[in-house]
């Protein structure tokens, strides 16, 4: 039995029908409340009868409003700290003894304060320690502290709070503590905000693989159940961004990268995106690794019929990497077969190669807005591709280009030729599969351009990765379920009961 379900059961009595030792009033929690609530009554009442009791006007209006919500909310700290100081009843009520990862713990003989942070503002907690049995060392534990899930002394509604701010669009830590002190009354510093934000960024990390694979099955549930002509699409993308990084001799922009995982339903309609995020790292092995696990759980616990796999991109060195030595290779998880997965290199870079060479044989202007426009018309076409390099071919040879035109328009029409198989738009059109890449390049503006590049942020590795854990979970739809999860998996000690009762009955009986 754990300490918090002991109590409960146990000492219930004890619970409701004592106050604190450590508080001087001896009242009932019922009690304690009761007086709150009246306090709020008349302070409001008061609040309320001398607005009315003048003319009205914009200014006064405004600080009623918040005359009205400090006082709610320092009823709100009050509450919080009335029950939060009875989770333990008297010291002497308390088990002796208590096991937490294996080791005995033994009870102090009084609590013992700390502060504690929540929506309300701060608290003073009185809880009672368990010191290590075998003397090893190992810091106090505070059984009370693990039952409320106090997050480095935060409760876990407001550090949910924090590392949420912390991972939105256009946040700054100085943005946050300010956030926090209007908001909740919370006076921390950045050294709390970043200890607060480092914790929950690590265990929240450690739930992203199952919410975001629980996700796409779901996803997938919708697809195959939606109406529509084609066969439900799981689609994969990956690009990289540029990212300042902090190093002893000023800043050094690397590339960080950006995967996703989407499903679309029977109509070629996006149902949602699945989005990883990692720093700067040769190879981007990370990347690679989590996004080959994610796909590989989706598709291992899918038990419907399988859904059309395709890989849309640009053709940067890791993306083509990725599908040459991974995607192309891989096998069903459950059945070994081989996964036939349809590559698209993405049309708008396509598209930025047909620009290149119409400025190339024609300059800016009307000319080549014309040529672009038809041929990106063509690419949509049967056989499109093989049309635009034969228009681009003829050009070329009646331009007559030379030197640097020529060796810029060889570049940008080797691009095409070389990934005609990609070029297929037609096709994938015809089967619902997307065409660009915008859901990965809307990912890289969404979780980098919009919280870590921001005019003067340069980072360190760890500390960048930090919010691109929390700000991937949050573009991904899937922080409730993440949260809940690391609330589930906060230990709580053990109290053993039937010995601790058999040694009374021993004793009693003696």
């Amino acid at each position: 039995m754990n300490y918090s379900m002991y109590i409960v059961g146990t000492l219930l009595p004890v619970l409701l029908g004592n106050a604190d030792k450590s508080q001087s009033a001896s009242e009932t929690l019922g009690q304690k409340l009761s007086d709150i609530f009246e306090n709020v009554l008349q302070a409001t009442s008061q609040h309320s009868q001398d607005f009315l009791s003048q003319p009205v006007t914009p200014e006064r209006t405004f600080a009623w409003e918040h005359q009205l919500e400090e006082v709610l909310r320092e009823a709100g700290r009050k509450v919080v700290h009335a029950v939060y100081n009875r989770v333990e009843p008297v010291v002497e009520s308390l088990p002796k003894h208590v096991r937490f990862e294996a080791s005995q713990y033994t009870r102090l003989n009084r609590k013992t304060p700390q502060n504690v942070w929540t929506l309300f503002g701060q608290v003073r907690l009185y809880r009672v320690g368990y010191r290590p049995s075998d003397k090893t060392g190992d810091p106090t534990l505070f059984p009370a502290a693990l039952a409320l899930g106090l997050i480095q002394g935060a409760s876990p509604a407001l550090a949910e709070r924090a590392a949420g701010l912390m991972s939105d669009t256009g946040m700054t830590q100085q943005t946050v503590l300010k956030r926090l002190k209007q908001d909740h009354g919370v006076g921390w510093g950045v050294k709390k905000l970043r200890q607060v934000t480092a914790f929950l960024s690590e265990e929240l990390a450690e739930q992203r693989h199952e919410v975001q694979v629980e996700k796409l099955l779901e996803l997938l549930q919708q697809a195959t159940a939606s109406k529509g002509k084609h066969k439900p699409v799981l689609s994969v993308g990956r690009d990289g961004i540029t990212l300042g990084l902090r190093i002893a001799a000023g800043t050094i922009n690397e590339v960080a990268t950006c995967g996703t995982v989407t499903v679309l339903d029977r109509r070629g309609r996006r149902l949602g995106t699945m989005y990883l995020a990692y720093v700067p790292e040769f190879g981007q092995g990370t990347m690679s690794q989590q996004l080959t696990r994610l796909v590989t759980e989706v598709l291992k616990r899918w038990q419907g019929p399988l859904p059309r796999l395709s890989y849309v991109t640009d053709s940067g060195d890791n993306e083509t990497t990725y599908y040459a030595k991974v995607l192309s290779r891989m096998k069903h998880p459950r059945t070994g077969e081989k996964l036939e997965w349809i590559r698209v290199a993405d049309y708008y870079h396509v598209s930025e190669r047909l620009w290149t060479m119409a400025e190339l044989l024609f300059g800016k202007g009307k000319r080549a807005t014309s040529w672009v426009r038809k041929l990106q018309k063509w690419l949509l076409k049967p056989s499109g591709a093989y049309r635009v390099l034969h228009s681009a071919a003829a050009l070329r040879q009646q331009q007559q280009l030379r030197g640097k035109k020529l060796t810029d328009f060889q570049r940008a029409y080797s691009y095409l030729r070389d990934r005609l198989k990609y070029l297929r738009y037609a096709d994938y059109r015809a089967v619902g599969i997307p065409l660009g890449s915008g859901v990965t390049e809307a990912g890289c503006k969404t979780i980098y351009t919009q919280r870590l590049k921001l005019s003067g942020m340069r980072w360190k590795k760890a500390g960048a990765q930090r919010l691109l854990h929390l700000r991937v979970l949050r573009v991904s739809g899937v922080w409730d379920q993440a949260y809940q999860r690391v609330l589930r998996g906060i230990k709580q000690p053990q109290v053993a009961v039937q010995a601790a009762t058999t040694k009374r009955t021993a004793k009693k009986a003696a």
